[in-house]
C-alpha cells in the first residue's frame, strides 16, 4: 500500500514539473507586433480558513472596534467610519484607528489580500473594445495579429473576414474611416505619428512596437519602446501594460522586475487581455508553485478563447491538479468563444489563407 501511494505522489511531482516546463515556454512571451463569509486559501492555493466579516473583537458590527462607542443613531452615538483597507471594522476617530492597529493588522492584511483577489478573479472576462471589430462587432480569435489587419489611419483593428469582404467589394481604402491606405513604410509612419501627436494611446503603443522590432525605417530601440509602452500604459492601453509586463519579466534592456511585470499584466488581465492572465498563470506556476491559482486563471483566460490555457489546464487535470469539472467548464468556454467568434467572411478568408 505504501509502495502504491509512493508511486502516486511521484507521478504528481512529475506533472507539475511537466507543467512547469510548459509554462516556461509559455511565460517567456514575445512582443506582439500589430460582506459575508469569506473562504481564505493557504499558501498552496487550497482553502485553509474561513474568515467572518465582523469586528475583530467579536463585538458588534456597528460600534467602534477600540472604544465600543455606538453609531450616531443611539444616544450619544458618534459618526463610525470603515477600516479602508479591509471593510471589516469600524472606527469613531483615527486614535482609536491608532490604538486598534496592532490587533487589527493581521486580519486587515489577510482581508485585503481577499479583496484584491476578488477583483482580480471577477474582473476582465470579456474582451476589450480593442480586440472586438469595429465593423462587424465580433470578437477577434487568438492570436490576434493573425486573424486581423491593423489600420494605422485610424488605430482600429479589423479582422480578416470584413478586411476581405472590403477587397472583394472593390475597396483599396481603411474599411473602418474610408482613409487610403499608406503605400510605403514611410506614410505609414507618418500616420502613426500624427496620432501619437494627438496622444492617442494606441498609437503611442503601436510606435513602441515599431522601436521594438526595428521595422518601418526606424532603428531597433528597447529604451525608446519602453518609453512608448510606459506613455502609451498611464493614457490607458492594455496591450501597453502588457507589452510592459514582458520586459519587466525577460529584463529587457530594463532591470528585471518580476513583481513589477505582475503588477502590470494584472492590470491588463482586469481589463481583458487573455494574454496577460495566461501570463499571471504561468507565473503562479513557475514563480510560485501556486497551481491552483494558476488553474483560476487559466480557467478565466481559455473561456476567452486563449487555446494554451486550455492546453495547461489540460495538463493540470491530467496530473491531478485540476478537477475534472474544471477541465470540462474550460473546454466548453474555450468551444463557446470559438463558435462566437466564427463567421462566414471569416471562415472564407481563413480558407483563403491557408490555401
Amino acid at each position: 500500500m505504501k509502495e502504491v501511494e509512493v508511486l502516486e505522489q511521484l507521478a504528481q511531482v512529475e506533472v507539475c514539473k511537466g507543467l512547469e516546463e510548459l509554462a516556461s515556454g509559455l511565460g517567456g512571451g514575445t512582443m506582439a507586433r500589430g460582506s459575508g463569509v469569506v473562504r481564505r486559501e493557504g499558501t498552496n492555493g487550497t482553502p485553509s480558513a474561513i474568515m467572518s466579516c465582523i469586528a475583530v473583537d467579536g463585538g458588534p458590527a456597528d460600534v467602534c472596534a477600540n472604544c465600543g462607542k455606538g453609531s450616531s443613531g443611539g444616544e450619544g452615538g458618534v459618526k463610525l467610519k470603515d477600516c479602508t483597507a479591509c471593510c471589516l471594522v469600524k472606527y469613531c476617530g483615527v486614535e482609536c484607528q491608532r490604538a486598534h492597529r496592532r490587533q487589527h493588522k493581521k486580519a486587515c492584511k489577510q482581508r485585503a489580500a481577499e479583496l484584491k483577489d476578488e477583483q482580480l478573479y471577477s474582473q476582465g472576462h470579456e474582451r476589450p473594445e480593442g480586440r472586438i471589430c469595429p465593423i462587424c462587432a465580433l470578437p477577434i480569435p487568438l492570436p490576434t495579429d493573425d486573424h486581423s489587419v491593423f489600420e494605422v489611419c485610424c488605430m482600429k483593428r479589423i479582422c480578416n473576414g470584413c478586411a476581405m469582404a472590403a477587397h472583394k467589394r472593390g475597396m483599396d481604402y481603411c474599411a473602418f474611416c474610408r482613409t487610403p491606405c499608406p503605400t510605403n513604410d514611410a506614410d505609414a509612419l507618418a500616420m502613426i505619428q500624427a496620432r501619437v501627436a494627438k496622444k492617442d494611446p494606441e498609437a503611442i503603443n503601436h510606435l513602441g512596437n515599431e522601436y521594438c522590432h526595428g521595422s518601418l525605417g526606424l532603428q531597433k530601440d528597447m529604451r525608446r519602446a519602453l518609453e512608448l509602452w510606459t506613455e502609451a500604459a498611464e493614457l490607458g492601453s492594455i496591450q501597453a501594460l502588457y507589452h510592459l509586463g514582458v520586459a519587466y519579466y525577460e529584463g529587457d534592456e530594463v532591470d528585471q522586475d518580476k513583481a513589477k511585470a505582475a503588477e502590470c499584466w494584472t492590470k491588463a488581465a482586469m481589463q481583458g487581455c487573455p494574454l496577460s492572465r495566461d501570463k499571471l498563470g504561468c507565473t503562479e506556476i513557475k514563480d510560485r508553485g501556486n497551481y491552483d491559482r494558476a488553474v483560476r486563471h487559466f480557467l478565466i483566460s481559455a473561456k476567452m478563447g486563449e487555446k494554451e490555457s486550455l492546453e495547461l489546464i489540460k495538463e493540470a487535470f491530467m496530473g491531478g491538479i485540476a478537477t475534472k469539472e474544471q477541465y470540462a467548464e474550460a473546454l466548453k468556454g474555450y468551444r463557446d468563444a470559438v463558435e462566437e467568434m466564427k463567421s462566414h467572411d471569416r471562415d472564407e478568408a481563413s480558407a483563403l489563407t491557408k490555401s
